[in-house]
């Protein structure tokens, strides 16, 4: 179960859903996130009533649909520009997509069928995590993190895995670092994710994933001392 504290509630009645809220807080600047598992089969209108409630442009999804034979996500976007995805709720339309090295966008129109109204959703699929371990190179998550981070405009961006506590833990955790590093703040890893699990039970779950974390800054601030 979610922290009730830090849960995202659905609608008047506060409806659960498996989401949490993340405030990171880093020199004096908070940074906002909605932390989620991977839609179910029975979760998916609720999924898009929450991106449409916070207002979210960014959907951060690092993880396959399938892994090692399993499913880790269950499709909740259309795969086909021609038909869009019928839902109780919503029809979501996909708009364009771009395949690229180590990630796929997806521009999405989601209307709500009682109202009519559309959002629109830039869906960013992380494809390179393999099925055990952390990405073997770490040059292809900096790009993403950094394209997720430039394409945000409104809302919490809204991040999720399979259980949304591991790789997303991960992706929060470099994008605060490296929003300090670009505006030349101190920051700590340790303190940053510390804050998660106050937040959201299990964020960060392996201690590879935790060194991924050291791992990938350190190149950023390599790159950094080479350019200088």
């Amino acid at each position: 179960m979610v922290d009730d504290s830090t849960r995202v509630p659905l609608g008047e009645n506060k409806d659960y859903i498996n989401a949490s809220y993340i405030r990171i807080v880093n020199s004096g600047e908070e940074y906002f996130y909605i932390a989620s598992q991977g839609p179910l089969p029975s979760t998916i209108d609720d999924f898009w009533q929450m991106v449409l409630e916070n207002n979210s442009n960014v959907i951060v999804m690092i993880t396959r649909e399938i892994e090692g034979g399993v499913i880790k996500c269950h499709h909740y976007w259309p795969i086909s520009m021609k038909k869009p995805l019928e839902l109780k709720n919503y029809r979501v339309f996909l708009e364009n997509y771009q395949i690229l090295q180590y990630f796929i966008i997806r521009i999405l129109q989601v209307v709500r069928k009682s109202t009519g109204t559309s959002h629109f959703v830039k869906h960013v699929q992380f494809t390179n995590w393999p099925d055990h371990g952390t990405p073997a190179s770490v040059d292809g998550f900096i790009k993403y993190v950094r394209f997720v981070r430039k394409s945000h405009l409104t809302g919490p961006i809204l991040v999720h895995c399979s259980a949304g506590v591991g790789r997303t833990g991960v992706f929060l955790c470099v994008d605060v670092v490296f929003c300090a590093i670009e505006k030349n703040f101190p920051f700590n890893i340790r303190n940053i994710v510390a804050q998660m699990r106050e937040q959201r039970y299990g964020m960060i779950q392996t201690k590879e994933q935790y060194f991924f974390c050291y791992k990938v800054v350190l190149e950023v601030l390599q790159k950094l001392l080479t350019f200088d």
